[in-house]
C-alpha cells in the first residue's frame, strides 16, 4: 500500500534546529561534573566526540556505555540514565520554534526527519513536545541522507522543504533533490557557527533563528511560491 502522493512535504530536522542541543549537552556535562568529577566529564566528552566521528550523529548513551566499559567500578554511573529520563526536553526547544512548526503546517503535511540511537532520540522527540507538533510524523535513521528514497516511500510530494542547521546534509539533501526541494539553514548551533560568512552551500534559504520561518519567508527568498 502506498501512501498518497501530497504536494509539499516540509521535514525538520531536531538539534540545534528545533531544540537547543548544545544546551543539553551543557547541561548533562555539568551534571556529570557535579555527580562525580571534571576528570569524568572530560573523558566522557572525549569518547562522545569519538563516536560522534564513528557514527555522524550525537550518542549520549553509548558514550556511556563505553565509559562505563572502561571504568567497571564506578557503578554509581547507572544513575545518569535518570538525567537522560527525567530532563526538562521541552524547556530546551527554541522560543517559536513549535510555531514555526504550525505554520509550515498550513502549507504541507510536516514530518521530523533526524539523525540519532534508537533510545535517547524518540525520547527526546517525544517529550520535548515535537512529535505532537508533526502529529506523529517522526522518521530517524542512522544517516538521514542515505535514506531519502525511504523518505518519499513514506511521504510522497510534488516537492519537499528541508530544515537543518547542518550544512554539510544541506547540500547533501540538495544534492539529491535539486530543484524539487528548499533548502532552509537556520544558523543556529555549533555547526552554523563554525561557517565563516553566511553561507551556506546549497542553502535556498538563510534564517537566523528557526522562529523567522514561514511560507512567507520561503517565497520571498526563492523569488517564488515555494509551497
Amino acid at each position: 500500500m502506498h501512501a498518497e502522493k501530497v504536494k509539499t512535504v516540509v521535514l525538520f530536522d531536531v538539534d540545534n534546529t528545533l531544540l537547543d542541543n548544545d544546551q543539553v549537552t551543557d547541561d548533562l556535562g555539568d551534571h556529570i561534573e557535579q555527580a562525580f568529577s571534571l576528570q569524568t566529564r572530560e573523558r566522557y566528552f572525549a569518547i562522545f566526540e569519538e563516536l560522534r566521528k564513528e557514527l555522524g550523529y550525537a550518542d549520549y548513551l553509548g558514550a556511556l556505555q563505553r565509559y562505563r566499559a572502561e571504568h567497571p567500578e564506578q557503578v554509581r554511573l547507572l544513575e545518569l540514565s535518570e538525567f537522560f529520563l527525567e530532563y526538562p526536553f521541552q524547556e530546551r526547544v527554541y522560543e517559536g520554534a513549535i510555531q514555526a512548526v504550525r505554520r509550515m503546517g498550513e502549507f504541507g503535511t510536516t514530518a521530523v526527519l533526524s539523525d540519532g540511537d534508537v533510545v535517547f532520540q524518540p525520547l527526546k522527540v517525544r517529550k520535548s513536545g515535537i512529535q505532537d507538533a508533526v502529529e506523529g510524523r517522526v522518521m530517524i535513521y542512522i544517516h538521514k541522507e542515505e535514506m531519502l528514497a525511504d523518505v518519499e516511500r513514506r511521504f510522497p510530494a510534488e516537492r519537499y522543504v528541508f530544515v537543518d542547521d547542518k550544512p554539510r546534509l544541506v547540500k547533501a539533501i540538495k544534492d539529491y533533490w535539486g530543484d524539487r526541494v528548499t533548502t532552509v539553514w537556520p544558523r543556529q548551533g555549533h555547526y552554523a557557527a563554525a561557517v565563516k560568512g553566511e553561507k551556506c552551500e546549497g542553502a535556498d534559504v538563510v534564517i537566523s533563528r528557526i522562529a523567522e520561518l514561514s511560507g512567507n519567508v520561503l517565497g520571498k527568498s526563492t523569488g517564488k511560491d515555494a509551497l
